[in-house]
């Protein structure tokens, strides 16, 4: 066959691999689903038949009936449907996959947004672990490069967390006040006395998906600035901060225009998955994404290694930035992405599937999550057209050198304190006479 048949034939195997995925992921529903929004939003590595069709798992993924909804109404709040609310939509907003969004009126005229749970993703969430480790264990076995256990121990430790609602409420609390300096930031109000752990209840908010550009058109909202301002959010709570949002698909980012300032805000949604970065890990991340903007090699394999990658540095480098190992060494803030880079960075993946899922191994359990993080914002900027755009690059570098002074400054105030503490004790003619 000629080329122009060959991709088209290509094209139809991988739009039609896609569907089954995601009929297989709407059928198991629960976890698998959580897979497959995360492939939804690689952009920049899977080919664009399977991401167009992924997509619909961020906000259209199988319902609950009402039946199953207001079972839980009852048992969690104890009352019924019409005694909490004015109205109650039966259409939900959206529906992912530990969840469903129904938009309902409180009695004193205020709208709310009920995040109900699934029923049955309790119990079923468990015994999707428990098929994956086993299909993991199986493949290896099969082929021992393929090593993704730690995908089975991630899932263990962050499903329970997610699972409860109550523990989601803190987390959006705790990231507003954190980032309150941020005018263009919208965090749901949590209304704690119809939340449950499987029933969290907030502020409703009205807005388009960030990857939604025609929304954006028609709302006048540039997506530059949407762009800017989420690096700002992320680039503080990772590098500032430590305390990061690790679930940012275009389901739960939204954007809209504030009806009261008309200015852009950017609304945050889904807060049952974070990271606490450890201060080491923070500033040896925050030593090597410096390093890789100026392309400071000896500090990016330096720092490389330090966060556990050995001597796989240059995967792990690439993989972080989803960068060739060209645009590295130049310095990824100095080179355009193009779509030959982007092309030689899928081709990479498949080659390089072992070494990878060593590299995956070998790193902290902290850096697992970041990786999904990047990924998925990633996707969003491929979206938008705004992949390694200057200004993404300067807030980083900005959060990095905070950071790092504020690093500074504390060990060198405590490092004054404990000189004066040492002076007081080996001095005796120092010492209060009262003071034992």
């Amino acid at each position: 066959v000629n080329v122009d048949g060959f991709f088209f034939c290509r094209g139809q195997v991988h739009r039609r691999s896609a569907e089954r995925l995601r009929d297989l992921c709407c059928a198991n529903r629960g976890t698998f689903i959580k897979v497959g929004q995360h492939l939804g939003a690689l952009d920049y590595l899977l080919p664009e038949e399977y991401t167009s069709t992924l997509k619909v798992l961020h906000s259209s993924a199988p319902q609950s009936s009402m039946e199953e909804i207001q079972q839980v109404i009852r048992e969690d709040l104890g009352k019924e449907l019409s005694d909490l609310f004015v109205s109650f939509e039966e259409k939900p907003q959206g529906a992912a996959s530990l969840a469903q969004v129904h938009k309902a009126v409180l009695h004193d005229g205020r709208t709310v947004a009920l995040k109900i749970q699934h029923p049955k993703v309790q119990t079923q969430s468990s015994k999707d672990i428990m098929v994956m480790e086993v299909l993991l264990k199986a493949i290896h076995w099969l082929f021992p490069d393929f090593a993704f256990m730690w995908l089975v121990e991630e899932a263990k430790k962050n499903m329970p967390l997610e699972l409860d609602f109550l523990n989601e409420g803190h987390n959006a609390e705790k990231v507003a006040s954190m980032l309150a300096h941020f005018p263009f930031l919208k965090v749901p109000m949590i209304h704690w006395d119809l939340s449950t752990k499987r029933i969290l209840t907030m502020e409703f908010i009205e807005g388009g998906q960030v990857n939604d550009k025609n929304y954006m058109k028609e709302h006048d909202i540039n997506v530059n600035e949407i762009s800017e301002n989420l690096g700002k959010l992320y680039s503080e709570m990772i590098f500032v901060h430590g305390f990061v949002h690790c679930d940012p698909h275009p389901g739960n980012v939204l954007v809209r225009k504030c009806p009261q300032s008309k200015k852009m805000e950017i609304v945050l949604l889904d807060h049952g998955l974070y990271q606490a970065l450890q201060p080491d890990f923070r500033l040896n991340y925050c030593r090597l994404w410096m390093s890789l903007i100026k392309g400071d090699m000896s500090g990016v394999e330096r720092y490389s290694r330090r966060l556990g990658a050995g001597d796989l540095y240059p995967l792990f480098a690439c993989v972080l930035t989803a960068r060739s190992w060209d645009a590295v060494n130049a310095g990824i803030s100095s080179v355009p992405v193009t779509h030959a880079e982007d092309v030689e960075i899928r081709t990479n993946a498949a080659l390089y599937l072992p070494q990878i899922s060593d590299l995956l191994n070998r790193v902290p359990r902290q850096m697992l999550l970041l990786l999904k993080t990047n990924d998925l914002l990633r996707g969003i900027e491929t979206t938008l057209q705004t992949r390694a755009a200057s200004s993404s690059f300067i807030n980083m570098s900005r959060c990095c050198i905070r950071a790092m002074a504020r690093s500074e400054a504390m060990n060198s105030l405590l490092s004054t304190s404990l000189k004066k503490r040492l002076f007081y004790l080996l001095k005796p003619k120092y010492r209060n006479p009262k003071r034992k």
